[in-house]
C-alpha cells in the first residue's frame, strides 16, 4: 500500500520568481508546484525552464512535494516543458488544458521513452469544458498505475473565462462542475484539489471556501500565496473528534468477537466494515499530517 501523502495546502510558485522561490525551505504546505505556465510570461519562459535543474537539485526537504506545471503540449514550450521536468524527478508533473484521456497518455508515453521511474506522477489540470465532458474517461486512468495518473487540480479562473459563468463568492455557478470533478477523482481513485482563491488578502473569505471545499470531498486547494496555508492546513486536515471517533471504530473492530464480522454495534449505531476502511484511511491521514 503507497504511503498516503496530505495535500492540504498546494501553493504555486513562479520558477521565475527567485525571491519567492528561495524561501520555499520555510514553508509549511504540503507540496510545491513550480509553475512554468500562467505564472510566467512568455518571454521568460525559457530562462524559467533552465532553473529546474538547480531548484530540484537544491531541494529543501523530502516531506514537500515539488510538482512541475508546464505549458501545454500543444504550445511552443511544452514538449520541452515535458523534457525538462521529466529529467529532474519531481514528485509530478502538472499537466494545463487537459482534454481527453490521449493527453495523458501521450505524456506517459514521454516519460517512459526517456525512462523517468514510476514515482514521476501525472497530474492534470481540470479547466476545459472539453475536460469536464470527458472526466470519467480521464479519470478512469487513475486505476491503471501505468498511466501515472495521480490527482486532479481544478483550474476555476479558467473554466469561468471558458464558460463565461459569473464568478460570484459562493461560486454556486460551479459548484455542479466541482462536484463533478470530485465524484470522478473518486471513481478513478486519485486525489482532487479545488482551485485557487484570488484575492489573498481576504483570509476569513478564503477559509470558508476551504471549509466549502472539504465539505465537498476536496482533499486539498491549490493557493497563490503562502498566507493561504495556514487555513487550508486547518480545514482539510481531520478534527481531533473525526479522529478519536475513527480510532473507536478501527478498535472495535480489532476486538476478537468482532472477528469476520461485517456489521458491529459501537456506540449505539451499525457499524459497517467500509466505515473501517474510512477511519483507516483518515488515521492514516492523521499520521502522516502528525510526522
Amino acid at each position: 500500500m503507497e504511503t498516503y501523502r496530505p495535500r492540504r495546502s498546494v501553493l504555486y510558485v513562479p520558477a521565475s520568481n527567485d525571491k519567492a522561490l528561495a524561501k520555499i525551505a520555510q514553508l509549511a504546505c504540503d507540496a510545491i508546484i513550480i509553475d512554468l505556465e500562467d505564472a510566467v510570461a512568455p518571454a521568460d519562459k525559457i530562462a524559467a525552464r533552465a532553473k529546474l535543474a538547480g531548484i530540484f537539485a537544491n531541494r529543501p526537504n523530502e516531506r514537500c512535494e515539488m510538482i512541475v506545471r508546464i505549458n501545454a503540449l500543444a504550445s511552443a514550450w511544452g514538449a520541452d516543458d515535458l523534457l525538462a521536468a521529466a529529467s529532474c524527478e519531481p514528485d509530478g508533473i502538472l499537466l494545463p488544458k487537459v482534454d481527453t484521456p490521449r493527453d495523458l497518455l501521450e505524456a506517459g508515453d514521454v516519460l517512459d521513452d526517456n525512462f523517468a521511474p514510476d514515482s514521476v506522477k501525472l497530474w492534470a489540470m481540470i479547466e476545459t469544458p472539453k475536460a469536464l465532458l470527458n472526466i470519467g474517461a480521464i479519470a478512469e486512468l487513475g486505476r491503471d498505475p501505468a498511466s501515472r495518473l495521480n490527482c486532479f487540480v481544478a483550474g476555476t479562473n479558467d473554466l469561468v473565462k471558458e464558460t463565461g459563468i459569473l464568478a460570484t463568492p459562493d461560486r454556486r455557478y460551479l459548484v455542479p462542475w466541482l462536484m463533478q470533478m470530485v465524484l470522478a477523482a473518486r471513481a478513478g481513485g486519485i486525489d482532487m484539489l479545488d482551485g485557487v482563491s484570488n484575492d489573498f488578502r481576504d483570509l476569513d473569505a478564503f477559509a470558508h471556501e476551504c471549509t466549502e471545499a472539504a465539505a465537498m470531498g476536496f482533499d486539498g486547494k491549490s493557493l497563490i500565496h503562502p498566507a493561504q496555508i495556514e487555513a487550508a492546513n486547518r480545514a482539510f486536515a481531520p478534527s481531533t473528534e473525526a479522529v478519536a471517533e475513527a480510532r473507536s471504530v478501527k478498535e472495535a473492530f480489532a476486538l476478537a468477537e468482532n472477528a469476520g464480522k461485517g456489521v458491529i454495534a459501537l456506540n449505539g449505531r451499525m457499524v459497517e466494515r467500509l466505515h473501517l476502511a474510512q477511519a483507516e484511511k483518515l488515521l492514516a491521514k492523521a499520521a502522516a499530517i502528525g510526522s
